[in-house]
């Protein structure tokens, strides 16, 4: 039986990628977003930092497709903004957006699966903040403690588990890496930025039952991080 797929910001991006991938792999795929896109699957509109809004996009999956079995919380991004520049209403709606709203959504998710697993959509900002990126950053640290206090209190029946991506290519990789994409590579221990391939492979593998479980993982597609500052001063790295 395909299973029912439900991807946050799934109509571009990202998250097309995502939605593609499961239907490749045979599931019934919902996208939701605030403007739709051009890609794969059933769009609903909603604004997932509205929790009235997230209840009626469950609903909406409930009444047409009859079950939820996997959400992907993949809204989310920030602009470039330094905290002494932008404003606390800007904070506020950057951080709604990637740690209030998948909240949101697994909570309403989690009441409506038999069994089911969500998979929370993290950076490597977390974990290594970039200047212009401080309420980004945090959002998405504290989306890593969300993951894993989630899986504590929904276990065995819903599990969830965080894939944490790093560097990643795509069609304004120029915009937010800068003209000297060969430099910004050569940072990544694999030598290349993530694909969307390469995240969805990993959402694909996490959602599957073989890896049942697996739950509170936080899964690291990253390239192997960065090379270390100093290694890269010195010129002691070799690849």
């Amino acid at each position: 039986m395909s299973r029912v797929v439900l991807i946050t910001g799934g109509a571009r991006g990202l998250g097309r990628g995502l939605a593609q991938a499961f239907v490749d792999n045979g599931d019934d795929v919902v996208v939701c977003g605030r403007h739709p896109g051009e890609g794969p699957g059933r769009f609903v509109a909603c604004d997932v930092r509205d929790a009235e809004a997230v209840d009626a996009l469950i609903a909406d999956v409930m009444a047409h497709e009859g079950r939820l079995d996997v959400v992907i919380n993949n809204a989310g991004g920030s602009p470039y903004a330094p905290v002494a520049t932008s404003s606390p209403r800007f904070a506020e709606r950057i951080i709604a957006l990637n740690l209030v709203a998948p909240l949101f959504v697994a909570r309403a998710a989690q009441a409506v699966m038999t069994e089911g697993v969500i998979l929370n959509i993290g950076s490597v900002s977390a974990i290594r903040p970039a200047p212009g990126t401080a309420a980004y950053a945090a959002a998405k640290a504290g989306l890593t403690t969300l993951t894993r206090a989630l899986a504590l209190e929904w276990a065995p029946r819903v599990r969830v588990n965080q894939i944490t991506v790093g560097l990643l290519s795509g069609d304004d990789e120029a915009t937010t890496y800068g003209d000297d994409l060969e430099a910004v590579k050569a940072t990544v221990p694999m030598g290349r930025m993530a694909s969307v391939a390469d995240v969805a492979a990993a959402c694909i593998m996490l959602a599957s039952p073989a890896l049942a479980y697996v739950t509170g993982a936080d899964l690291f597609v990253d390239g192997g991080g960065e090379v270390p500052a100093f290694h890269t001063a010195l010129g002691d790295h070799h690849g």
